[in-house]
């Protein structure tokens, strides 16, 4: 990835999953666009704006859900730029807290250049396998 482009949106998916691990949402928030969509495996659905995001997280973390993890850093990413839109894919690696087995997700992640960098609109995340 020898693209500046490239080279940033990478650095910044990593930002991202280490705020997660720091407990830092605000950290986390900056890497997303104010209308991100998500869908995820373990999600109730897929969450179509910010707000239903928001909200999930909120009730999950009320009710001592929020995922306890050592690791949690993606994999085998690429990226692809076209202009202002991007495009990454990679194995996200989820490692519990204390042990136990790894989880391997599918991701991709839309980003879209804005004033303040790039930023999500789209991420899209299936568990494919939990190893050993």
């Amino acid at each position: 990835m020898s693209n500046p482009d490239t080279a940033e949106i990478a650095a910044g998916i990593d930002d991202m999953y280490d705020a997660f691990l720091a407990g830092d949402r605000a950290r986390f928030d900056r890497h997303l666009h104010a209308e991100v969509t998500t869908w995820e495996t373990h999600l109730p659905g897929p969450l179509r704006t910010r707000d239903q995001l928001d909200a999930y997280r909120a009730q999950r973390d009320s009710a001592g859900a929020r995922p306890q993890l050592d690791r949690l850093a993606p994999q085998e990413l690429r990226v692809d730029v076209w202009g202002d839109t991007a495009l990454a894919r990679y194995v996200l690696v989820a490692v519990p807290a204390g042990g136990g087995p790894a989880e391997h997700s599918r991701v991709t992640d839309v980003l879209r250049r804005t004033g303040d960098g790039w930023r999500i609109v789209h991420h899209h995340s299936e568990l494919v396998r939990i190893t050993t």
